[in-house]
């Protein structure tokens, strides 16, 4: 017996100016869907949801929900205009029975009830809105970043309460681990078009890889066909004086093609350029205490941090990592202990707050005002690593449009605000980064490239994030602050941290292993590949390429269609070591899907 939809999108098309969001887009979810709708930043991910919610209306097509059928949507800016608490808005809906539901999310969500709605933080409102949801247990769930604004433990109870929900939902997330653990199918907005896999997120990058594989094999095949054609019609019309207009037509039609395929959005070409080397030893804090209104933040803490440490700080919201962290970098006095600085520090700070951007002012403002970034007498240029740049170029590197330069803060998505966010952090050289929650609201692809970045920074990093895979990905040790003064040290990740800790004392502190040490040794543990094999597993993709380049170059040199009859020997020698490159890339290729499944297993 067929399953009657709870939701249907039926040739939905919407159209913000410009190029449209959608368009002729047909979308279907089931009873029991659990479904992750991903995309990056800017793609239309927030307005399918609220299309699909019904609080955007599209320029055509139907949405179809049965009667009966309850879909709640979780509001990232709720309206609590009429409430006075925050437990009011919450339980707006309920029956007097019903409001245990409300108390007992809030105590998983981490919000009080009694908060007043006028001196509610924004974090607040957004857990208010999502216990609203989660009581209201509406049949069809639409949760827009869920994650973001809560911190581990209140994570990892949403996480549980999903689980284990009959209820269907549209998740979307930047939180690797979150997806992963909830999502059944994916649907992937990509310049316009909606796919869907009958898979969760942890098969969306394989997914999503083959698919821009396919087209750029396609794209070369067609580029390939345009010259060779292109080449008879200015060659072959000559030779025979007489035009075959059929073939000149397709030669038309197929430039036309070739130019309606829609260019994938690059990533940011965010850069981080190290400034001059700190002193080996970077922050030594010794026996720190302190106290807000009788709340212990530490009490006898010690740190040691030296060049090249990535230092992630997790605990719950409230715990004091940020006030540590200022501690740490003499913003903030400790009651007790001592904290010496490194020589040669070259601070820069990523506010969790974003209290560098000003709503009001234009993107092109927020750069061009920054005193650190401008340039005299250049209203167009800003300074970026000691290089004077026209600020829509350099907007570009971090994918806004030239319309955007000119657009408020205010307008921004917070992705978009945390991509110029770190467009102003990065535009000045730094041996000590303080980044505090980088990852909220960046894309998946955004995120991938921020730890490679700091993989490779040759400086020091002090991180507060409750992303559990971005931990994992970048922390060389991790601080745990547990409430009440207790703040331990544990090398490693999150995932270490977490395997640790059963065994480990309290007041123990172990030493972190230098960055690169301790990156060689993970990497060697999860790959389970001998030396040699990682060396070839990390240099096969650049072989292949230049093999490829090479078949280009040969494929082209023997497209002349005189070679053959001028010039044998060269025609024969450059068919032989076509053969060749065909045959070696073929075999890199295999060698490179060996070595990647070798990888995985060993890693699973």
């Amino acid at each position: 017996m067929a399953r009657i939809p709870l939701l249907q999108m039926n040739g939905i098309s919407l159209t913000f100016g410009g190029d449209p969001i959608f368009d002729g887009l047909d979308l279907v979810v089931q009873p029991g869907d659990r479904v992750a709708l991903v995309g990056r930043n800017g793609s239309g991910k927030s307005t399918l949801m609220k299309v699909m919610a019904g609080l955007v209306e599209a320029d055509r097509g139907d949405i179809v929900v049965p009667p009966g059928v309850s879909v709640g949507y979780m509001e990232q800016e709720p309206d609590m205009s009429g409430f006075a608490t925050l437990g009011d808005f919450a339980s707006a809906s309920l029956q007097p029975g019903e409001l245990y539901k409300v108390e007992r999310a809030g105590e998983g969500l981490k919000f009080d009830p009694a908060r007043s709605v006028e001196t509610a933080s924004g974090g607040e409102r957004r857990r208010a809105a999502l216990a609203r949801l989660m009581a209201e247990a509406p049949e069809l769930m639409l949760l827009d970043e869920p994650t973001n604004h809560l911190d581990i433990e209140a994570i990892a109870w949403l996480e549980a309460e999903l689980s284990s929900t009959r209820a269907a939902f549209v998740l979307i997330s930047h939180d690797r681990a979150f997806l992963r653990a909830l999502t059944r199918a994916t649907l992937w907005i990509d310049r316009g078009m909606v796919r869907r896999q009958e898979e969760g997120f942890s098969a969306f990058e394989a997914w999503r890889d083959k698919i821009w594989s396919d087209e750029d094999v396609a794209r070369h095949k067609m580029d390939r066909k345009i010259k060779s054609e292109a080449r008879w019609a200015v060659e072959g019309i000559s030779a025979r004086r007489k035009r075959n207009m059929g073939r000149v037509r397709a030669l038309g039609e197929l430039r036309a093609e070739r130019s309606s395929m829609i260019k994938r959005q690059g990533s940011a070409a965010i850069e981080i350029t190290a400034g001059p080397k700190s002193g080996k030893k970077v922050i030594d804090a010794k026996n720190l205490a302190k106290a807000f209104d009788g709340k212990e933040i530490v009490q006898n803490f010690s740190l040691t941090v030296q060049r090249g440490d990535n230092i992630a700080f997790v605990g719950p919201n409230g715990v004091g990592k940020t006030t540590l962290i200022k501690m740490l970098m003499g913003q903030e006095e400790p009651d007790e202990g001592t904290v010496v600085l490194g020589t040669n520090l070259v601070p820069a700070i990523f506010d969790q707050s974003r209290a560098q951007l000003d709503p009001d002012m234009s993107l092109w403002d927020s750069l061009t005002g920054d005193p650190d970034m401008r340039v005299s007498g250049k209203a167009d240029q800003v300074m970026v690593r000691g290089n004077p740049k026209h600020v829509v170029g350099y907007l570009k590197d971090f994918l806004f449009d030239e319309r955007q330069a000119r657009a408020p803060v205010r307008s921004l998505s917070g992705g978009e605000k945390a991509r110029l966010l770190l467009a102003k952090l990065m535009a000045r050289e730094s041996n000590l980064l303080v980044l505090d929650e980088p990852t909220n609201d960046l894309d998946v692809e955004t995120l991938d490239l921020l730890q490679e970045l700091l993989d490779d920074y040759d400086g020091t990093v002090l991180l507060v994030s409750h992303d559990r895979d971005f931990l994992d990905r970048v922390a060389t040790t991790t601080v745990a602050m547990e409430g009440n003064g207790r703040a331990t040290v544990y090398a490693g990740g999150w995932t270490d941290y977490q395997s640790q800790r059963g065994d480990a004392q309290p007041e123990k502190v172990m030493k972190s292993k230098p960055k690169a040490e301790k990156a060689k040794q993970e990497k060697a543990q999860k790959e389970g590949l001998s030396f040699t094999e990682k060396h070839r597993l990390e240099t096969l993709p650049s072989v292949i390429e230049r093999l490829q380049a090479e078949i280009a170059k040969l494929e082209e040199f023997l497209m002349d269609p005189d070679l053959f009859t001028k010039e044998p020997v060269k025609f024969q020698k450059a068919t032989d070591a076509l053969v060749e490159r065909h045959t070696a890339v073929a075999d890199a290729e295999e060698e490179w899907m060996m070595l990647e499944e070798k990888a995985e297993q060993s890693q699973s």
